[in-house]
């Protein structure tokens, strides 16, 4: 799923699209297990596919079949809001 997302946006004829695809690509990490926090106190396993900046990092959420952008909290990483595609997540910030 990610493999052909960035392949597609690394053949866009949109530069800022081909820029976040190499962007996101030196970030990007094989899947690790990790637990989102979500408000109201809910958490889920989840999977990390980019190493975090320190601020964010992109995570899929295998229960909705999207992507979300998480911010690291001292708890471990938070569900903010931002889902869909990884790429559109990862160029959010």
């Amino acid at each position: 799923m990610l493999d052909t997302e960035v392949a597609e946006a690394l053949t866009s004829t949109d530069r800022v699209t081909r820029r976040t695809a190499r962007d996101f690509e030196r970030t990007r990490r094989a899947p690790r297990e990790v637990t989102v926090n979500f408000s109201g106190g809910i958490t889920q396993r989840c999977w990390s596919v980019s190493r975090g900046d320190g601020t964010y990092r992109v995570v899929y959420l295998p229960r909705a079949g999207y992507f979300s952008l998480c911010v690291e909290s001292d708890f471990g990483p938070l569900d903010i809001g931002v889902h869909g595609p990884a790429l559109g997540c990862f160029g959010s910030v």
